[in-house]
This record gives C-alpha cells, sequence and structure tokens, in this order.
C-alpha cells in the first residue's frame, strides 16, 4: 500500500472502518522493524491491517479505496518514497478477496494509460510497527512530511473517492 501513515487516516476515515494499524507484510522476516524493513532487505512492504465490520462497508469498496488512494502504477514507488518497502501490494485471505481484488485492478486498469504494478498475495502475517509509527499523522501534526505530503493527498483523496466517510 501507499506509505502507512497515509493508508493509515485513508482507511481510518472510511464509515465501517473501525481501525487500520501500520506495519509490515509480504516478506520473509518474522522479527521486522522499521530499519530492517527500510532497508529492503526483508522483503515487507509497509502496509495497514484494517479491522472492519462487513455490514457497513464491503471487502470490494476498501479495495476500490486502496486503488483511489495511491498510484498502483509506479513500481516500488509511492510519492517520494522509493524502495521495495514502498510497492503497491493488496493481500487477501480467501479466492473470493483475490477475485475482487483482480477485477477491482481490471476496472483501474480501464481508466489509466500506464500499466498496474500492483501485487497481489496470499496474506500470511502482519506484523505492527513500532507504537511511533502508528496513528503518525494524528500525533504528529506539525511534522513537514504530514503538512507538505500526507495531509494534501489525504485531502486529494476525499475530494475524488466516492465512499461514504464517516462524520
Amino acid at each position: 500500500v501507499c506509505s502507512s501513515d497515509l493508508a493509515e487516516i485513508i482507511f481510518q476515515s472510511l464509515e465501517g472502518v473501525r481501525d487500520a494499524v501500520s506495519g509490515y507484510a509480504g516478506g520473509h522476516d518474522t522479527e521486522p522493524d522499521y530499519e530492517k524493513v527500510s532497508s529492503g532487505e526483508t522483503g515487507h512492504a509497509e502496509t495497514v491491517q484494517v479491522y472492519y465490520d462487513p455490514t457497513k462497508i464491503s471487502f470490494r469498496e476498501l479495495i476500490a479505496a486502496f486503488f483511489a488512494s495511491h498510484d498502483p502504477t509506479t513500481l516500488n514507488r509511492q510519492g517520494n518514497d522509493i524502495g521495495s518497502e514502498y510497492r503497491s501490494i493488496a493481500f487477501y485471505r480467501n479466492s473470493a478477496e483475490k477475485k475482487i481484488i483482480e477485477e477491482e485492478r481490471s476496472r483501474v486498469q480501464k481508466t489509466l494509460k500506464r500499466p498496474i504494478t500492483t501485487e497481489v498475495s496470499v496474506f500470511s502475517a502482519f506484523y505492527p510497527a513500532e507504537p511511533y509509527h502508528q496513528e503518525y499523522i494524528l500525533n504528529h501534526p506539525g511534522n513537514r512530511y504530514v503538512q507538505n505530503v500526507s495531509i494534501p493527498e489525504y485531502e486529494a483523496f476525499r475530494i475524488h473517492f466516492k465512499g461514504k466517510f464517516k462524520p
């Protein structure tokens, strides 16, 4: 997904999402931390684990938000963040979820000029990021990156995404 701080606030803003926890997934290291993941050697991507109420928001709506929240055509990059840990990746737990991801990917691809590079992978494990990465935007509103990158990207998402937002 996009950088986890932005993904966290995007998913948390959606009606039906109880929480989004920043962390790492998709790699081989069973004890990842920010420093190791940033090296690119763990195989992990910065991700969020989304906890939601399926009676209020569907998995399809979450995947639509995922694709709308970042540029899925850039390989190993999201904005200024470069490296395999910033790759676009969507995880599924069963064949129904995989099908939804692939359908949304195809739908979005029709609107883009460049090919989507989003990796679609079976979920195996999620490792929560360190406490200082949780709720990063909320807890660091004065941070220059938050002010100049994260917040403007979040505001753009809210303008363009047609989902239901929390009041």
